[in-house]
């Protein structure tokens, strides 16, 4: 898939551009990312801040992820779709929610997190690095 990815919100009132290639994509299994996807998993795309344009306004929410850092959820106003999320932790790098992007085809997770939250039934492909806390290794999906 080349460069710009493009995608945006189900309503369609904020749009995004990603300029330079995303570092990875992650699958995790905690549970504010089973909460906030309403599903077994949530999916982020790690991409570093000045990767994105966007245009529209979004609105935000911040809460307190169980490593004591803030984590603020980008979303759009009108239908509420995730766009993305700036855990603080992460410094500088903001987490795409990669089922926003126009073509989704090519994605390919990483790493699967928080395994220890995960449902059951999930399976985790062989090719997937497993990580039961948060801590990811620098390896790149592209």
């Amino acid at each position: 898939m080349r460069l710009p990815y493009t995608g945006g919100c189900q309503c369609a009132q904020i749009r995004y551009k990603i300029i330079k290639q995303p570092i990875r994509l992650i699958v995790c299994h905690c549970k504010e990312c089973q909460t906030q996807s309403g599903s077994a998993f949530g999916m982020s795309m790690h991409i570093n801040k000045d990767s994105i344009h966007l245009t529209g306004k979004l609105k935000t929410f911040h809460r307190i992820a169980d490593s004591g850092h803030k984590n603020t959820g980008c979303f759009c106003p009108n239908c509420g779709n995730r766009i993305y999320n700036i855990p603080q932790s992460l410094n500088g790098i903001y987490t795409i929610k990669p089922g926003t992007l126009d073509d989704t085809s090519w994605l390919r997770p990483t790493s699967f997190i928080w395994t220890k939250s995960a449902q059951g039934w999930v399976p985790t492909p062989k090719e997937i690095e497993v990580i039961n806390g948060q801590t990811l290794k620098t390896k790149k999906f592209l």
